[in-house]
Formats: C-alpha cells, structure tokens, sequence
C-alpha cells in the first residue's frame, strides 16, 4: 500500500507544473522517506513471521536502527517544515514567495536530512556500545533503542535521559510548533464568514493534522513513558502506529482528500485515455 500510494503521488507532482510549489515540493520528499522508512522495518518483519527464524544479526540490528532514527527525525523535522509552509502561505499570501522560495525549501530538506543523521549517529554509536547481557533477546519487532537498553549490564540512566531530551527535541517540540502554527491558521479562518476559505483551508489542515497526530503522540508516549509504565506488549503495538500505519497511510490521505491532486490523477488518466484512442 505505502509503494502503491508513494510512487503516483511523486510522479503527478512531476508532471504536472501546477503542482511544483512549496506544499507539494515537501510532500515529494515526504514520501520517498515514508517509503524507506517503513522499508526498513516491514520485510524483515514479515520475513521473520513467516520463516519463524526470529533472529537479526547485532550488524543488522545497528543499521535497522540507524536508518531508522534518520528517517524518522528527518520526517519529523520536514513535517514541522509543512506546517510553517502552510501558516505563511495562508496567514501572509504575499509574503510567500519571499518566504518560502525554492532556496529556502531546499535549505529546510537538507537540514532535515543533516540533523535526523546526526541524531541517528549518535545514538546507534553509543547504544551499541553498551555491553549487553546473554541471551540477547528483545521483546519487539525492530531494533528499537529503548527495546535493546532493557539488556544493558550497566547503569543507563544518563543515556536514558538523552533519549528524553532527543525525543522532546525531534517530537514534543515539533508537535507543540505544528499545533500552534494550524491554530493560527485556523483561528482567523474559524471567524471569518467565507464558505470558500474554509473548503480550501480545512482538507489540507485536517489532512496534516491527521498525519501528525498518529505520528508524533504514539512515537512520544513510547519514549517519554518511563518503563515501569509500560509493558513490551504496548510498546510494540504504540510502534506499529509510527513504523507501519503512518508511513502507510500518509499518502493516501494526502492525495484522497487534497482536490488538486485528485484533479491531476484525473487529468493524466484522460489524457493517457485519449493518447490511446
């Protein structure tokens, strides 16, 4: 599904000129990270539930988690991306272009990227080299940080505190900036009187806001719930939401409920029709 629903979207923003702007420039970024990123987990996955070989080499471990902190900052920080994109080209329609110019979005993606790696780095290079206890069994279906330190044999409550501080930084941060910036953007919608403000207005918010909210709230609760309060079983199924449900569903709820891209998907499909004839 997430394949089926990636690859149309990249390609109707590719072709059609009408959607190369800021929105859609993010969201052709958005969905190759949703696709890898729910390719790093899914396979070997499914692979292990399948087989019943239930193993993953510590290398392999080490790479799952790397990519998968990379991927998952860098998508944290391009949505954050989104909303400010959607608050300047709402709340100042004339300043937009300035603001959120073709060198501005580029610089937002890259620093993205930098940062998800550089937080990725640092976390997969110190939590393996914590000694671990035998057998080296986790009660999870990635090789999530918090999963593993469950088998440390020393004391990781620094570390610990530096996921806190990672996970309010990358989420709690992030969610709290999106909230505010649609709360702006809805605010002045909400009093105004116009019918055609608010169709236009309230499909791309909900849509966001949806996609942010089964992302941002399972992902924080996992890491900043100590784990006195959580059982691996929650733990596992808080993970299913931000490695599998959301990379799925993100986009297709950015294409079915955004009309431009209907609109395009059906412009491409009638003139591939009419080529035919």
């Amino acid at each position: 599904m997430a394949l089926f629903g990636t690859r149309p979207m990249i390609l109707l923003i590719f072709l059609d000129t009408r959607l190369h702007t800021p929105m859609y420039f993010f969201l052709s970024q958005l969905s190759p990270i949703d696709l890898s990123y729910i390719s790093t987990i899914v396979p070997k996955m499914a692979s292990d539930y399948l087989s019943g070989n239930k193993s993953l080499s510590f290398t392999g471990c080490g790479a799952q988690s790397c990519f998968f902190l990379t991927l998952a900052g860098a998508e944290a920080l391009l949505l954050i991306s989104m909303a400010y994109d959607r608050y300047v080209a709402i709340c100042f329609p004339l300043h937009a272009p300035v603001r959120m110019n073709k060198r501005v979005c580029v610089l937002m993606i890259t620093g993205s990227w930098i940062t998800g790696l550089a937080n990725s780095c640092a976390h997969t290079v110190y939590a393996f080299r914590i000694p671990y206890c035998q057998p080296r069994a986790i009660h999870h279906f990635c090789g999530d940080v918090p999963a593993m330190l469950t088998l440390a044999r020393v004391d990781t409550w620094a570390y610990e505190c530096t996921v806190f501080g990672s996970t309010i930084l990358f989420l709690v941060f992030p969610f709290v900036g999106i909230t505010c910036s649609y709360g702006r953007v809805l605010l002045p919608i909400c009093r105004t009187q116009s019918t055609e403000g608010r169709k236009k207005t309230y499909p791309t918010c909900s849509s966001h806001l949806t996609v942010v909210t089964l992302y941002f709230v399972p992902f924080a609760y996992a890491h900043l719930c100590p784990r006195a309060f959580r059982s691996p079983t929650e733990d596992k199924v808080l993970a299913v939401f931000y490695t599998v449900l959301t990379p799925m569903l993100n986009p297709i709820i950015y294409s079915l409920r955004n009309k431009e891209v209907m609109g395009t998907l059906r412009r491409v499909i009638q003139r591939i029709c009419f080529v035919k004839i």
